[in-house]
């Protein structure tokens, strides 16, 4: 089947599945048949390592929001101070209503990352592209989030406030809400060719073609 006649759309929301702090509907509930129509979509992710032992806790009660928001919120504070930088306007934007967003998805797997390289890279290669699966479906369903990773440095306190057991890797939490009014445009980013090696590394393409 060839989806030619999709590549625009497909390429549109890929190129604009930007993080979404702003711009967000807090009181509107999300609804549960978005929420696993997108989840449908991240479980056909490729997989290696973990096989299929993604698994997706979805938080809406109030209470559990608060509480996750706070160490989130003081988990960027000592990066930022440690790094002398300053909150950019767009993480204070994000942890102003982090608790009011109507739900904060997180990402799990079943297991435990190996000790080495190659391990590491083949579990986080198993449950990552279902995380970025979840967050282009969302995206498609004008549903926006932000890929956040900060608590993975938090996550026995995540873990005992979700009661999540041993034996589970925490990996990204997506803040999710309906978009209300936010304009999701392509990126400026480096070129193709600026960022593409042929053969040997720092080796550009000449320029013929193949």
């Amino acid at each position: 089947m060839s989806f030619e006649p999709y590549l625009a759309e497909i390429e549109h929301v890929l190129k604009t599945a930007r993080s979404v702090r702003r711009n967000l509907d807090f009181d509107r509930p999300i609804a549960i048949d978005d929420l696993y129509a997108a989840i449908d979509v991240a479980v056909q992710a490729p997989t290696g390592l973990i096989g299929e032992g993604w698994r997706f806790l979805i938080v809406t009660e109030t209470d559990k929001k608060s509480a996750i928001a706070a160490l989130y919120t003081e988990t960027l504070a000592q990066m930022m101070a440690s790094r002398g930088l300053p909150l950019k306007s767009s993480h204070r934007a994000l942890v102003a209503r982090l608790h009011e967003m109507p739900c904060l998805i997180f990402v799990c797997a079943q297991g435990e990352p190996p000790a080495d390289i190659s391990g590491q890279v083949g579990f986080f290669g198993s449950i990552l592209p279902a995380a970025w699966s979840l967050m282009l479906a969302l995206r498609a369903r004008g549903i926006g989030t932000t890929w956040t990773s900060l608590l993975c440095a938090r996550s026995e306190e995540v873990a005992a406030i979700l009661e999540i057991p041993a034996g589970v890797t925490q990996t990204v939490m997506l803040p999710a809400g309906y978009t209300k009014g936010a304009v999701l445009k392509v990126a400026d980013r480096m070129s193709a060719s600026e960022v593409t090696f042929w053969n040997t590394w720092d080796t550009p393409k000449g320029p013929l073609s193949l």
